[in-house]
């Protein structure tokens, strides 16, 4: 089973807040990238190699690392960093 927070936790930079429940970050995750996005993150998690990866979404390698950094760049934005925090009530 894959675990969203240890994911988010590994690739984000500076985070203020309590992470949401696993649940929650999976919908916020699905909602914010894109279906590959979500695929090549996950993927890279889980230390699968990226030719796997690539012959999987089809497309190559040098896709695959691009695809990977812009969902990083993306997990990293204030925005959707914000989502994925509990708020504070």
């Amino acid at each position: 089973m894959f675990n969203y927070t240890d994911a988010i936790l590994a690739n984000i930079d500076k985070l203020v807040g309590t992470l949401k429940g696993e649940e929650e970050l999976v919908l916020v995750m699905k909602k914010k990238f894109t279906k590959k996005e979500l695929k090549v993150f996950i993927a890279m998690q889980q230390e699968t190699e990226i030719s796997e990866i690539a012959k999987e979404i089809h497309t190559d390698e040098d896709r695959v690392k691009e695809i990977y950094k812009a969902a990083k760049k993306k997990l990293n934005q204030e925005k959707i960093k914000k989502e994925l925090i509990r708020s504070k009530n």
